[in-house]
């Protein structure tokens, strides 16, 4: 039997056990997962600079390169994550409503797990600590594919994670690891419906856009990142410098960090040479609309593809527009409705942009890099979804459960 097949056989039959695991049980295995995280951190590590090295040998460069990189800070992280994942409230089991008929049954709405996840994902090994912590939690089995750039820092992890869960006493088959890491085996992955519930992609433009066309699994498209900064008119451009500077540069290799910039002619003047000049300092690249090239000329010419690009990358795309009609337009064209931001005094601007934007988060005054499951008080996530069925924005434990409706009577019959 092949590996595919059999880990698909154990993660079914480890979800049954799975979801009726109590809350204590799950707790001490992200407990004890987090503790194993940081007492075998140096084999991680080791694991870890094999998979940069080979990256580096391969070119690969700059965020992708960060991406991939593990120090003790980002183990840390990880196994802080796990526990505070253990601190949440187990969703499973949680009725949701519940009715009386008028014929005496009593109808109720329960969430359950969803049964087994895969996941596909590229090179970030904190994605396999907090895909396995979170569906551990919420009850799922989950079977991970990440990409072959990760693949010992994966290896080491999941010997981690399978030390931890046996001392537990968690089910065999509740986290795996598929390390054929082939184009076949993700092909075959997607078609996998007799064992796996859910497929979530997480990555690239090019996985993602894959597995939401050739999976017949159900898919939860976590999404790719075009997110914008919108400079309003009215706004406070000390504020506005700060939040896209941090928007743009905190973490330029993940999906909410901001990729264009619009502002609003009325302060583009006073505002772009300024800003512009400090986000260079910082080793950005500018590519501008010819209006900001105007005002700024130091910078690149911004191609019309640009407009829809995620550059995962020190590069960012600057636009002067007409006001926040054109913003709004422009956002609702060219952005992948993840996550989008105004910088404004103006509380009415705020609402308009609040309610006209279609995306998954939309923010006033405040940086894109908050679209996260830690910082929205989830823990982790695994995923950020900017598609609008089942879950939306960052898919945390209540987004990896669903309904089950259970039904009291007393001998009724229809």
């Amino acid at each position: 039997m092949d590996e595919l097949i059999l880990k698909g056989e154990k993660a079914k039959k480890a979800s049954y056990k799975l979801a009726n695991l109590s809350s204590l049980i799950k707790d001490d295995a992200l407990k004890k997962m987090s503790e194993l995280l940081i007492k075998e951190k140096a084999k991680i590590l080791e694991a870890n600079a094999i998979d940069v090295q080979n990256a580096v040998d391969r070119g690969i460069k700059g965020a992708l390169i960060d991406r991939l990189t593990l120090n003790e800070k980002r183990i840390a992280a990880m196994a802080e994550g796990l526990l505070q994942i253990a601190a949440l409230p187990d969703p499973v089991g949680e009725v949701v409503s519940m009715w009386k008929r008028p014929n005496g049954l009593q109808i109720g709405q329960k969430r359950v797990p969803i049964g087994v996840v895969g996941m596909i994902y590229e090179a970030r090994p904190n994605v396999t600590v907090d895909a396995a912590g979170l569906c551990i939690k919420s009850g799922n089995a989950v079977i991970l594919r990440g990409g072959s750039e990760a693949i010992n820092s994966n290896k080491a992890i999941i010997s981690v994670i399978d030390t931890a869960l046996a001392e537990a006493g968690m089910p065999e088959g509740t986290v795996q690891l598929i390390e054929d890491t082939s184009r076949e085996t993700v092909a075959r992955m997607m078609k996998l419906n007799k064992y796996i519930d859910v497929l979530i992609p997480r990555g690239g433009e090019g996985l993602i856009n894959s597995v939401v066309q050739n999976s017949t699994v159900p898919v939860i498209q976590t999404g790719t990142g075009n997110c914008h900064v919108y400079v309003d008119g009215d706004a406070d451009l000390d504020m506005a410098e700060r939040i896209i500077v941090n928007a743009k540069t905190s973490r330029p290799g993940v999906c909410n960090a901001a990729e264009t910039m619009l502002v609003d002619e009325a302060v583009a003047q006073e505002f772009l040479p300024k800003v512009l000049k400090t986000l260079q300092g910082l080793n950005v690249e500018i590519r501008g609309c010819e209006r900001t090239r105007a005002i700024y000329s130091d910078c690149l010419p911004a191609a019309e593809e640009d407009w829809d690009k995620e550059y995962l990358d020190y590069i960012l795309a600057v636009k002067v527009v007409g006001g926040i009609d054109e913003a709004i337009d422009h956002i609702n064209r060219h952005g992948t409705k993840h996550s989008e931001a105004i910088v404004t005094t103006n509380y009415n601007k705020a609402q308009r942009f609040l309610n006209e934007i279609d995306a998954a988060a939309v923010y006033v005054n405040a940086s894109t890099r908050f679209t996260d499951g830690g910082e929205f008080g989830f823990g982790a996530e695994i995923g950020i979804s900017n598609q609008k069925l089942h879950a939306r924005g960052p898919v945390g434990l209540k987004e990896l459960t669903t309904i089950k409706y259970i039904i009291y009577g007393e001998g009724q019959i229809r």
